[in-house]
């Protein structure tokens, strides 16, 4: 089971989720418990290290940001105790969480379960910090952001879980963001694929490195909501979200004779910025002089469009960054203008990705005439799209997201029946 920052902050939620915790061990099952810091309190250390020296070691980044984990698991266990659980914390040094030595971005390489699996065979209940680890050397690190999501698919892995339960703020994978669409539905069964695009192409709900790891360890996840009654049922009975193979969610619609859906959702992501290189020479080698210094910046390029050559041997060149990376680029560009030949730049932070996303269109045509359509009915333009095996994404300007969302949502049949 793991809690983030929301469920975690302050002690009545804490007493919350202790209650959660009790029932499911109550209910018969042995319980690993990953924890996040309370909401807020990783910001907060993150600042006392830039006050205390802005080119700060990031090894002694990692012992000041790790200790808000170590304080919600030392709480959740006290918390646990008195109601009569037992429990008791284990620290990543102490299992130990094993990770690569990248202090602030590090990557679990291994987890020792021995000790933990003989602590809840005994009926201990195992409350552990996420986003902290061991490195090869004996320092502490740190996962990056979103890696208590990490730590705790790990852990399921480690341990042989018959699933991990993600208590979140939301209670459930929406088709769509709820909040745009009123009629947005709660998915009972999304794949490992389809969770990994929509998570990369704006949907909150789970980091994608979490989703990573558990598609290659073959852990099912599933989301849930922190946020219910004491009284609540527990998630055995009423489950939120569950993420499973491919295979697995096959053999569910054959034994409940459903057919499959082919869209499994829309999400929008504003966070993108367009940058458009007028005027490229047309050779061989000239978008690599574009991209390569972007590479080298660790500025991630997503959608990229190169349009027909000019007459004069030209052409534009037309791709999107991360909206906090733009003035960055911008400026690497504008040092490098000699070299890739370009003649203008052109910036539009004003934009959003729509995406797109479900495993039916392997084996379905027509997806994105419906899509283009449904927007071009709206009057909404398409300025850039990019595909995979299962996604669909389209630019767009910003200020017309939620209309393309709902349209989108209703063009493929995803509005709930019942909804208000």
């Amino acid at each position: 089971m793991k809690f983030g920052g929301t469920s975690m902050a302050g002690s009545e939620r804490i007493r919350r989720v202790a209650n959660i915790v009790r029932r499911q061990q109550a209910a018969g099952h042995e319980v690993a418990v990953v924890v996040s810091a309370m909401a807020g309190e990783t910001d907060r250390l993150v600042g006392f290290c830039r006050e205390a020296d802005p080119l700060y070691d990031p090894a002694e980044y990692d012992v000041v940001v790790a200790a808000g984990e170590q304080i919600t698991s030392g709480l959740l266990a006290m918390t646990l105790q008195s109601l009569g659980c037992k429990a008791r914390s284990w620290l990543g040094w102490q299992l130990p969480v094993r990770t690569d030595d990248a202090h602030a971005r590090a990557r679990i390489e291994t987890i020792d379960s021995q000790a933990l699996l003989a602590s809840m065979a005994a009926g201990e209940i195992a409350v552990i910090p996420g986003f902290q680890g061991l490195s090869p050397d004996g320092r502490v690190t740190t996962l990056g952001r979103g890696g208590s999501d990490t730590s705790a698919v790990a852990v399921a892995a480690a341990i042989g879980a018959d699933r991990c339960d993600i208590y979140t703020d939301v209670d459930g994978v929406y088709t769509t963001d709820p909040r745009i669409v009123a009629k947005a539905r709660k998915l009972k069964h999304v794949t490992y694929e389809e969770m990994l695009e929509l998570a990369s192409v704006g949907s909150k709900v789970l980091q994608t490195r979490s989703v990573s790891l558990a598609m290659k360890e073959g852990v099912r996840v599933q989301v849930l909501s922190s946020f219910i009654d004491d009284d609540a049922t527990p998630a055995d009975e009423i489950p939120g979200t569950m993420i499973v193979s491919d295979e697995e969610l096959a053999a569910i619609q054959k034994d409940q004779e459903m057919e499959s859906q082919l869209i499994t959702g829309i999400a929008a992501d504003k966070n993108e910025a367009k940058i458009i290189l007028t005027r490229v020479p047309d050779r061989p080698g000239a978008v690599a002089t574009i991209f390569g210094p972007l590479a080298a910046a660790n500025i991630n390029v997503d959608m990229i469009i190169q349009n027909v050559g000019r007459d004069k041997g030209e052409t534009d060149v037309t791709f999107t960054v991360p909206s906090a990376d733009l003035l960055r680029a911008q400026s690497l560009l504008d040092a490098q203008k000699e070299a890739i030949g370009f003649n203008r730049i052109i910036t539009d932070p004003k934009v959003a990705k729509i995406s797109v996303v479900g495993v039916g269109m392997r084996s379905h045509a027509g997806i994105a005439a419906t899509m283009f359509r449904a927007l071009a009915d709206r009057g909404i333009n398409v300025q850039a799209i990019s595909t995979s095996e299962i996604k669909i994404s389209v630019l767009i300007d910003e200020d017309e997201t939620e209309l393309a969302v709902r349209v989108l949502h209703s063009a493929y049949g995803l509005d709930a029946a019942d909804a208000a």
